[in-house]
This record gives structure tokens, sequence and C-alpha cells, in this order.
């Protein structure tokens, strides 16, 4: 768990909005959208960790893959630092794209199957037209900063296990010294034994380098232990932003208390006294979400005025504090 610190701010997401058309019909002609990402703002700071979490389909990894623009969105602004990253054309946005980089799920997936190491990290390193000495020296300089041995670098992406995969996929994101680092899932796909290695490894390169992390994951376990700030999703809106400390302390939306009042305790007698609170129903389809706030259908706490307004972000107990609910507060 860490504090949170105030730095610069890298990146500034305001109102952005990604749409997807829904196709149907005789004609598969476009009749309505799917709003993935709805109107979210943000901000992360210079040597922050800003976790992102939710259910499967809440539209964590859309919002990261918008703001890179690796899909493009429908509407909103990303500045990163004083940079248009929405307004960029395409030779801007490549420029752009050395400041920020993103480290994938599934390690294999993410790697070329038929390049080596060397040739994985020399990749991004040509960007930056080094000789070939300096390539030499800057691809051995990233196989050790992400903690593995100097003949590494010969080797294909199927001689490598999971954990030393997803170091390589680390090491290609470092390896243009970005201010902004998405990392989806980045440990999901790991044994258990292997996720602490890979988070202490981007703790420490974090507090060496200074860059940001979008830290976006499913298990509020891993978030709590790698981030400062922590955003809730929840079909496609944030619910809550709170610092690590408050939110996990004194969580205010009921859907963040659902997920939070899921995490099994490791003392036996803790687990046996743990309260379960069960949202009623079932996930209603991002096709056709509820009217006001969202989680009505299923919050225990829900009055008409749920369903007929669409609660602000906004700050409850303290300005770093947010929260989207009319009636934030415990589950009585």
């Amino acid at each position: 768990m860490k504090d949170t610190m105030p730095y610069e701010t890298v990146l500034s997401v305001r109102n952005l909005i990604k749409e997807f058309p829904m196709r149907g019909g005789l004609l598969g002609g476009e009749v309505g959208a799917v709003q993935a990402v709805s109107d979210i703002s943000f901000d992360i700071r210079a040597g922050e960790t800003f976790g992102l979490v939710g259910e499967s389909g809440c539209g964590k990894s859309t919002l990261g893959r918008s703001i890179l623009r690796l899909i493009e969105p429908t509407s909103g602004t990303v500045m990163l630092g004083d940079k248009d990253v929405t307004a960029a054309g395409s030779e801007d946005l490549r420029q752009l794209r050395r400041e920020m980089q993103i480290v994938f799920q599934d390690p294999m997936g993410s790697l070329h199957p038929k390049m080596t190491v060397s040739q994985i990290l020399a990749e991004g390193l040509r960007l930056a037209n080094l000789p070939r000495s300096e390539l030499t020296a800057q691809i051995a300089r990233l196989i050790d900063m992400v903690r593995l041995p100097a003949d590494m670098v010969d080797r294909y992406p199927h001689e490598l296990s999971g954990g030393q995969r997803q170091r390589i996929g680390i090491a290609r994101a470092l390896s243009l010294n970005p201010k902004l680092i998405v990392l989806d899932e980045p440990v999901s796909a790991l044994d258990v034994s292997i996720q602490a290695g890979v988070l202490n490894l981007l703790e420490e390169l974090q507090s060496e380098l200074g860059c940001a992390y979008l830290f976006i994951a499913h298990d509020l376990g891993v978030v709590r232990h790698i981030s400062h700030r922590v955003a809730v999703m929840y079909l496609g809106r944030i619910v809550e932003l709170a610092p690590v400390q408050d939110l996990y302390a004194n969580p205010q939306h009921p859907y963040t208390q659902t997920l939070l009042s899921a995490i099994p305790r490791a003392d036996p007698r803790l687990e046996r006294e743990r309260k379960r609170i069960v949202p009623k129903g079932d996930l209603p389809s991002p096709m056709d979400p509820p009217p006001g706030c969202r989680f009505h259908t299923r919050c225990p706490k829900a009055t008409p005025l749920c369903a007929m307004e669409t609660p602000p972000l906004a700050a409850k107990n303290s300005a770093d504090a947010l929260v989207a609910c009319h009636h934030p507060g415990p589950v009585a």
C-alpha cells in the first residue's frame, strides 16, 4: 500500500467517451451504440500508480486503450503533460508513443514468437536512432533493469517462463523512458507465486525512474498492494475514486463495498466473520444500461431518485475522495 504524494500531473483525462456501433436488421446497418466508456475524467501524477478496478466488461481495458489511442475515443480530451493526445496527427502521435507505453495481460501473445528477446527490445530503441554499439548496451541495460540474466537476449518467447515473458514486456515498455505506462491486467495470467515478484519489480522501477502507472485489474488485493489512488468502474462509469487507504478502510459507494466484501481473508477467524454484501440480480447489459445511477438495479440502498438522476462524481469526505452516489456511506 502506498501513500499519495502531490507530484505534477502527467496525464489528464476529461469527459472521455468511447462508443461502439451496434449493427442489426436485415442489412446489418447501425442501429445504435454501446457506450463502453461514459464521460470519464481523472488525473495521474508523476511517480503515481493509479489503480482502476471493476468487473469484467466494465470498460477498464477500453479506457486504457482509448487513452493511448490504440482505439479512437469518440469524444473527450486526453492530455499528456501539455500535449493533446486526442488532437495529435499521425506524426505527432508517433512521437507521443515514446512517452506512453502499454504492458498487456498475456505476455506470450504480446511478444513476436519468431523474434529473440534482443530483437523485441531493439524494435522500440530503433525509434531513437541509436548506433549499433549503443543499441546493444541499452538492450543489456534493460535486461538488467528487469532482473533477468544477460544470456536471456538470445532466447525466443517460447523458451521463457510466463514471469520472464512479462518482464520482457515491461522492459520493452521502458525502452524509451516513457512518462506513463498502462498496465492492463499485467499479473492476472501469472501464477500467484510469480505475481509478487513482478509487482515488486514494478514498484522498484517506478521508484528508480519516476514514471506513472495506470494499473488496470480486477483483483482488489493486487491493486491495494501497488496503488496510491484507486478508481472503481461500473458499466463504463467511475463510481468512486479515493486514496488507497481511504477506499479500503471507508468505501462510500455500495458497489465498492460489494467488491471489498468479496476479498477472502488470510486469517481463518476473520474469514469466518467476513460478511458478504451480495448485489441483487445480474449485471445489466452495457448495450442497455439502466437510467440514473447504473448500479441502482442491484443496489441495497436504491431509492426512486437513483433511477431518475445520474449522481455526479463529487467530493464527499475530502477533496481527494470522490463518489458518484446519492446515498453514500455504509450499507446498513
